[in-house]
């Protein structure tokens, strides 16, 4: 990736941090990183937020633990 697309990707997810902060949706860069990324291999982001809800709901710690366990990349 060029310089110029590395910092409008940065700049876009730091963006898009500052807004689920105000939104106070609880998820943390790493996790939205993650998510983007699941949605650029074509999830659903759809069926990815009711699985994160999902989650939150049945175990908030196994959340956090999956998504630390993540492959860089994933």
């Amino acid at each position: 990736m060029d310089p110029e697309a590395a910092r409008t990707t940065r700049d876009s997810l730091e963006l898009v941090f500052h807004m689920l902060n105000i939104l106070d949706t609880g998820l943390d860069r790493h996790t939205l990183s993650v998510l983007i990324a699941l949605c650029d291999l074509g999830f659903n982001p759809e069926v990815l937020t009711a699985v994160i809800k999902e989650l939150r709901q049945e175990n908030p710690s196994l959340l956090s633990e999956a998504l630390r366990h993540t492959p860089p990349g994933a």
